[in-house]
Formats: structure tokens, C-alpha cells, sequence
């Protein structure tokens, strides 16, 4: 492994992350060794308020070092009436999140931009890559069908007042205790990214290949890194890979968030992506948002004891 030059990251003694929005809801799910899934009433007997899932993604961080804690929110879904309809449904309280991530500027990972940060009491810093910010996004696909892919502006922040922290390298969070997996490296050789993903400049048009895309990353103590994608454009396990680098630490504890397996360009690398993430032995697999049925079904069967089938207000407690 490469010598670390990233600061040493603080080990945490919990990680906590609650999903706003995901793909699956389940209210029928039992809880497990590392999962805890939303009750079914509240603490007044009442039965909880449906859970609304959609084609996005947010997830509420709480980490704990020895003596602080930190809340962290990444994405805001596709809508702008899932997230703020479950953060209210399940009673969280977001007044106290200190930084606000973006994976990267597509839509369905900004579509609460407003709604979710207009109802914070003060401004909180948004930390993003510049190329979240590219205008012109769209699909094409091979019958030469062109169709737009609604993306972030810069233009949403300026009435909400809340800095943007544009960021190129991993960046580092929660008083040492998480960093971004920025600029992910790509180095293996099966993942490609999104065959159909371009965006325009003027007249032109350009390959894109999502440079934006960004995860987190948390080392529990005693346990190894917990690494947690948006899309995973860069390929999960390139991500993985450039974790353990910037960080120096080898061991796996928890892979969770969206692959990007999904379709069936993706179909030929479901296997070898597979035996990729034997090699990490992580403890928890929690396969997310664009991962795909047949790519979760294939991780369910090779990592029977890691793997969690996520769904809407379920919470990974890992310590």
C-alpha cells in the first residue's frame, strides 16, 4: 500500500447511519445484528406515518468519537417530498448537522436541496465537488435518444445562505473523524462507468465520466473502515480501494450505499465485482439505491452472513 500522506483519520467508537430515502420500503422487516428498522408505532402508541421511497438516496451519519459526536447529511433524494416527509415521519432532528454532502449533482440524490436546508435555524456548509455544478447532463443512448439529466446549480444556494465548500481531494469532517473518497482513482479494469452518461458545453458534447461522484469513509475502532458511496460511478470497488489508500488502513469493516450494478450493461461485471469484495471480507454489505435486483440477489447469495437488505428509515449501527 502507497505511504499515507492523508491525515491520520480519528478512529470512532460508533457509526450510526439512518436511511431517509432509499429505493425498498419494508415495514415487515426484522431487525439484526448490525440493523435496527423503524418501529412500527411511536412513543405514544401511534402508528408510525408511512415511509414514502423513491429512485434516491439520503442517509443520516452519527459518529461518535471517545467524548464528541458528530451528525452528517448526504444527499437529499429525488423529490422534494420524500426526504422531508421521512425525516419528519421518523422524528429526526436535523437542526444539529454540522456538514450537508453531496455524492455528486445528479438528480435524484439533489431533489431536497431546498426544502431540507431552508429548514435548518442557521446556515450549514454543503460540501461538494466542483463537477456537481456541470448544467448540461443528459443520457444518450444507442438509438441516439437524448434525455436530460436534471442537475445541481449553483444558483439553488444563494437564497438559503449556506456555504459551499467546493472540494477536489478528501476532505476531512467531524473533527478528524470521517473523511470524503474524493476524485476516486480508477484503476480496475471492469469498472467503466455509465456508458451512456454525457454533458454539453456550448455546442459540444463530452463524455462524462461523473468525476463528482464521492462517498465517505469512518475507521471503528478495533473493527477497520466503514465506507459508504452515493452512486458509486467510480466503481465500488475503486472506491474501496482508494479508502483503504488515503486512509492507511486495510481492514473492511462495512460497505454500504449504492454500486451502480443495475441494467444490463452492468449485467457482465455483477460476478466479477463480487469476487473483487471477497477479497476486503467485509463484515457488512449493505447494497443501496442503483445496485440493481439482479446484482443485490447475487450479493445475498455470496455474503450470507454480511449482507442487509436496506429499506427506508432503517438504521446500520455499527460499533
Amino acid at each position: 500500500m502507497p505511504e499515507n500522506k492523508f491525515p491520520v483519520l480519528k478512529t470512532a467508537t460508533h457509526f450510526t447511519m439512518t436511511t431517509l430515502v432509499d429505493n425498498y420500503t419494508d415495514v415487515l422487516l426484522d431487525d439484526g445484528k448490525f440493523v435496527k428498522r423503524c418501529p412500527r408505532v411511536r412513543k405514544d402508541g401511534k402508528r408510525m406515518s408511512p415511509l414514502l421511497a423513491e429512485h434516491g438516496l439520503s442517509f443520516l451519519f452519527e459518529i461518535e468519537g471517545d467524548f464528541e459526536k458528530h451528525l452528517i447529511m448526504m444527499d437529499f433524494g429525488l423529490s422534494n417530498i420524500a426526504v422531508p416527509n421521512n425525516i419528519s415521519a421518523l422524528e429526526m432532528g436535523i437542526d444539529n448537522v454540522e456538514t450537508f454532502i453531496i455524492s455528486h449533482g445528479h438528480h435524484d440524490h439533489i431533489g431536497s436541496v431546498k426544502e431540507v436546508l431552508n429548514a435548518i435555524p442557521e446556515p450549514k456548509e454543503v460540501i461538494v465537488h466542483p463537477d456537481a455544478f456541470i448544467e448540461e447532463r443528459m443520457h444518450i443512448f444507442p438509438d441516439g435518444t437524448h434525455v436530460p439529466i436534471p442537475s445541481l446549480k449553483r444558483k439553488q444556494f444563494e437564497p438559503l445562505g449556506c456555504p459551499i465548500v467546493e472540494i477536489i481531494t478528501p476532505h476531512i469532517l467531524a473533527n478528524g473523524h470521517m473523511a470524503t473518497i474524493t476524485n476516486i482513482p480508477r484503476v480496475t479494469d471492469f469498472e467503466k462507468g455509465m456508458p451512456t452518461a454525457y454533458f454539453k458545453v456550448g455546442n459540444e458534447i463530452y463524455k462524462d465520466d461523473i468525476h463528482d461522484d464521492q462517498g465517505i469513509v469512518v475507521n471503528v475502532k478495533g473493527k477497520g473502515l466503514v465506507i459508504v458511496t452515493g452512486c458509486g460511478h467510480s466503481g465500488i470497488i475503486n472506491t474501496v480501494l482508494y479508502a483503504q489508500e488515503i486512509t492507511g488502513v486495510k481492514e473492511i469493516f462495512a460497505v454500504i450505499g449504492g454500486f451502480h450494478l443495475s441494467g444490463s450493461f452492468f449485467d457482465p461485471i455483477i460476478a466479477t465485482t463480487i469476487e473483487e469484495m471477497k477479497k476486503f471480507s467485509p463484515a457488512v454489505l449493505v447494497p443501496t439505491h442503483c445496485t440493481g435486483w439482479k446484482a443485490m440477489i447475487a450479493f445475498e447469495r455470496e455474503f450470507p452472513d454480511a449482507f442487509i437488505l436496506n429499506s427506508v428509515g432503517a438504521k446500520i449501527v455499527l460499533e
